[in-house]
């Protein structure tokens, strides 16, 4: 359940706005009369709207109805479709003048480069799906992907969805007790790795990884492991397991048929870990995550012909999904890959990348762009940016500061930059702004079309703008998850049963008057003093504002009197140490700094300066490490 207080005290109050440029406005796919139609349509009529979204697609068969929701939460859009993700983001292209066009450019650590056009990517994508099928792997069985950023991950994504096998993607920096966890829970059939790659100036090897896993899992899984050669190093060929991925394809034709699938067959599982800590897949299904990814990629991100898209984000997160292979790939576009450190061999490599390749978007996440900030902006001046024109960011709250920071030196101060909300359940952007839209620095934006969003007390009733709640979605949406696999029982309770009927989404947040959604962090990363509840990202916020502050992490102690005070781990800036006599003298400086910025409401106790902060694999703040720490909870 949600804790106990309904509302939050929302402290940070962010004045600035930015209005669209007038040449935005007019080059943009959607125009502001056109987005005011959107919401019209939507508010009046939920399910034509998504209708009609589905229309710019191709099917073999039309769906029997929109929605069924005979079943909820367990809805079912567009059942009685047939069609495959894989014929909309590869196979159609082929048959008109995007044949030719560039589909993937990928640049490895040491500066490779491989580029495919969509004609090239349709040819090796169909020799994998020949070769999956002479291994066995049919419609419904599993495909795991231990796979690093590289060319062979897109083609073996789009050759499993070809062949009707859900592919697991388990991230290459995990551990061989997660990698086997999951192949477990999958059954997956056939595992695809690759020997290894490069990563900060080192060869990983990925094969070692699967090799130390593989012993010990389920009889039925795991049959084959096909192995990508990217590095050329020695590792060990376990015949006739193993199987080399470029011995396969050699002998496949580079034609396949395509499956044929209902609306709700799996795509792909991604898991994701609950509050036990066990992780759980949530899953997608062909058509609703075909229809949410292609609308919001084509209208958030205003498409155009002659784009190319630089998503930061590894494959083998939703984001790297949605918005790094399947969003793209169906609007047609030119996508980004890279294998290495972003900061690798320098902190210019990014800017390098957008500059060498001519990107146009540039999607990444605050900690990414935290990392950056605290290089300094010699490094994007260094290099030509003038192509961009779409900048965005997505995976946790991006304030203030962050926001300007790249809105100035990576954008020029004149490209939109777009700060999207959504999760790997609900498979797509839910909250963004438009390209067209005014932007306010530390918003996510307003709902888009299609979507109630709200903000709500624990009774599910909505709170006053301005005021802190929980954020719900009360409606569903097409790229929904189709469930958790195996329990839809945990499904319920963990995201409609929290607040009866609406989806719980997790995060706390506000609404302001004009609409826009602020996030303020967790349900469960509050801080509760002396009564009043603040959003640790709220917090964070102010911190990352101060000029000496590169990154913050904050957590809430116990205290006999205020019930909560708050602590901060910060990663300062070099600066400081000329800025200020000591340590104290920069620790007395952040707290009044705080209280500067927020009031008196917000206590803190300390400030603790780190080189750097725990993080998740993908790249999130762990703040309850920081937590069981300071609380001694851990040796």
């Amino acid at each position: 359940m949600p804790p106990t207080t309904g509302t939050l005290d929302a402290l940070l109050v962010e004045q600035r706005v930015f209005r669209p440029a007038p040449a935005t406005v007019i080059e943009a796919n959607i125009k502001p009369h056109d987005l005011a139609e959107a919401y019209a349509l939507a508010g009046a009529d939920h399910l034509a709207f998504w209708e009609k979204a589905a229309l710019e697609l191709e099917w073999r068969r039309k769906w029997d109805a929109v929605l069924d929701a005979s079943n909820p939460p367990l809805y079912r859009w567009f059942p009685g479709a047939q069609g495959n993700i894989a014929h909309n983001a590869l196979d159609r292209h082929v048959h008109a003048w995007t044949k030719n066009k560039l589909a993937l450019i990928w640049e490895g650590e040491a500066g490779d480069c491989r580029k495919f056009t969509y004609f090239e990517l349709y040819r090796e994508v169909n020799r994998l799906a020949g070769a999956l099928r002479g291994l066995g792997v049919g419609r419904g069985d599993r495909v795991c992907l231990y796979m690093p950023p590289i060319p062979e991950t897109v083609v073996a994504m789009l050759a499993a969805a070809k062949i009707g096998a859900p592919h697991v993607f388990v991230f290459a920096g995990y551990s061989a007790k997660a990698l086997r966890e999951r192949v477990n829970d999958s059954r997956a059939k056939v595992v695809i790795t690759a020997d290894g790659f490069y990563r900060g100036g080192r060869m990983i090897d990925l094969k070692a990884v699967v090799d130390e896993a593989l012993p010990g899992v389920r009889p039925e899984a795991a049959e084959s492991v096909v192995v990508v050669r990217r590095t050329g190093h020695d590792i060990d060929m376990q015949e006739p397991r193993d199987l080399y991925y470029h011995d396969l394809l050699r002998q496949e034709s580079p034609e396949a048929p395509t499956e044929v699938m209902e609306a709700d067959e799996p795509l792909f599982w991604l898991h994701t870990s609950g509050s036990t800590g066990k992780p759980k897949a949530v899953v997608h299904g062909h058509a609703g995550y075909m229809v949410g990814a292609h609308h919001t990629f084509r209208t958030v991100f205003d498409v155009k012909p002659t784009d190319i898209h630089f998503c930061t984000a590894d494959p083998g997160w939703i984001t790297g999904h949605t918005y790094g292979v399947y969003g793209p790939l169906l609007t047609g576009a030119t996508v980004i890959l890279y294998e290495g450190h972003p900061l690798y061999p320098q902190a210019d490599r990014l800017p390098s990348i957008i500059e060498r390749y001519g990107a146009t978007i540039f999607y990444a996440t605050p900690t990414l762009i935290r990392m950056l900030m605290r290089y300094g902006p010699q490094y994007p001046k260094k290099r030509d940016l003038s192509t961009l024109r779409l900048l965005g960011s997505v995976g946790e709250p991006l304030g203030p500061e962050a926001w300007m920071w790249l809105y100035k030196h990576f954008g020029g101060s004149k490209c939109p930059l777009l700060d999207t909300w959504w999760q790997t359940e609900t498979g797509m952007a839910m909250i963004a702004p438009m390209p067209i839209s005014v932007l306010k620095p530390g918003s996510v934006g307003k709902a888009l079309p299609g979507i109630e969003a709200e903000v709500v007390d624990q009774a599910g009733a909505p709170v006053e703008p301005g005021q802190g709640g929980y954020l719900v979605i009360k409606k569903p949406w097409p790229a929904m998850c189709l469930g958790l696999e195996g329990d839809p029982a945990g499904y319920r309770a963990a995201y409609w049963e929290r607040i009866p009927g609406m989806y719980f989404a997790g995060d706390v947040a506000r609404r302001d008057e004009d609409g826009y959604f602020w996030i303020q962090g967790r349900a469960d990363e509050v801080l509760n003093i002396a009564g009043h509840r603040v959003g640790t990202a709220e917090v964070e916020a102010a911190l990352t504002a101060h000029r000496f502050v590169a990154e913050a992490a904050v957590i809430g102690l116990p205290d006999k009197i205020k019930g909560e005070v708050a602590k901060a781990f910060v990663v300062p800036d070099p600066g400081w140490i000329a800025a200020f006599p000591d340590a104290d003298a920069f620790d007395a400086e952040l707290r009044a700094h705080v209280r500067r910025e927020l009031g008196p409401i917000v206590v803190m106790r300390s400030v603790e300066l780190r080189d750097t902060l725990p993080k998740t694999t993908s790249g999130k703040i762990l703040r309850r490490q920081l937590r069981k720490e300071e609380l001694g909870e851990v040796g």
